[in-house]
């Protein structure tokens, strides 16, 4: 077979998996989806929203489908003591947080001032201000908890604060394109998850005293730190360490929670520190170890919260997820993870509870 039949072969094959069933493209069925979310469940009485995202995660839940037994299995490192039961009360407790984030997401641009000041109450963000009033920068590292881009429109309205981050590239580009003009539309500086040249831009944005928010609790590209994470191997990216590294900028863990208001909790931890010995790389490793100890612990009070619906620990990865990403871009670490889709779209955009999970 010649390199052209075979590569027609692989064109092929691709269009074919992205088909999906009766011949619907996958990814125009996606992106209607989600156009969908934004202009209808915006539009909704809150109360209706509200039931209407638990309705979804319940069905979810009662599917049983890959995302919710990988959420058990995590949420089995985090709750070692947890019983069956008690797994299955968590696990569905977490869907229903996680339904919770896209429902106030998709109505989040049609939110008054008002609401997004009040829709958010952090501890300790005293932090945060002095961070910005030094004019070091400041880099928020935060795991996959609550609604972060509830606390990132917080920031923006509530302490009048623009901020940059992350978006991963996703397909079809008209999802990608409704992700930027969400979050630009909530006052953030989005940029292409590109590594390198994405963490030069994070790295002028923070000298000039900025301020940079990453989802940082999951890397498998071969640029990611191991840590002992609830005491077992799993990777985090080096950005946000080598960030606070190569600017002097503060580096702060956030963790997110829902209690039963309509108001979303958080904490604001203590800067972590530069060790005062060592090379840049077991600074940055050191740093990024107190940056998941930090996460532990918020997601140990409130583990609910934590919508990790995807692999983490290594010992749950098949040889080649391990290197998933390649070798880090040139010109600096991956920054952190994309600020896009939380772990897998949300149910309603594939029937399940995110059967498809990602390596």
């Amino acid at each position: 077979m010649s390199r052209e039949e075979g590569t027609e072969d692989g064109r092929s094959a691709g269009r074919t998996a992205r088909s999906g069933l009766l011949g619907l493209d996958i990814d125009k069925l996606t992106d209607g989806l989600y156009g969908l979310g934004w202009s209808t469940v915006k539009k909704l009485p809150e109360g209706v929203a509200v039931r209407l995202g638990r309705q979804i995660a319940d069905l979810a839940w009662k599917r049983r489908g890959k995302g919710v037994l990988r959420l058990e299995s995590n949420l089995a490192r985090v709750v070692p003591d947890a019983s069956p039961e008690r797994l299955r009360e968590l696990s569905r407790a977490g869907m229903r947080a996680y339904l919770r984030y896209w429902m106030e997401s998709f109505r989040l641009p049609a939110w008054s001032e008002q609401r997004i000041k009040a829709g958010f109450t952090p501890q300790d963000v005293h932090y945060l201000e002095e961070g910005l009033k030094s004019g070091r920068g400041v880099v928020l590292a935060l795991p996959h908890m609550g609604n972060y881009d509830l606390a990132g429109v917080w920031v923006t309205t509530k302490l009048g604060v623009p901020f940059t981050t992350v978006a991963e590239r996703l397909k079809p580009e008209s999802l990608y394109d409704r992700f930027v003009a969400y979050r630009e539309g909530l006052g953030m500086e989005v940029l292409p998850h590109t590594g390198g040249a994405a963490f030069g831009t994070l790295a002028r944005r923070l000298r000039a005293g900025g301020l940079v928010c990453l989802v940082a609790d999951r890397d498998l590209s071969s640029s990611g730190l191991e840590v002992k994470f609830f005491g077992e191997a799993a990777k985090m990216p080096a950005g946000p360490a080598m960030l606070a590294l190569q600017t002097g900028a503060m580096l702060l863990p956030v963790t997110l929670w829902y209690d039963r208001t309509p108001t979303m909790r958080g904490r604001v931890h203590p800067e972590i520190e530069v060790p005062e010995t060592g090379t840049r790389t077991e600074k940055a490793a050191a740093m990024t170890q107190a940056l998941a100890d930090a996460f532990a612990s918020g997601i140990a009070e409130h583990p609910a919260d934590w919508h990790m619906l995807q692999r983490l620990w290594l010992a749950d990865l098949e040889p080649r997820e391990e290197t998933d990403g390649g070798a880090a871009a040139p010109g600096g670490p991956t920054p952190g993870d994309p600020a896009g889709p939380p772990s897998d779209a949300p149910p309603a955009a594939h029937g399940d509870a995110a059967e498809t999970e990602k390596a």
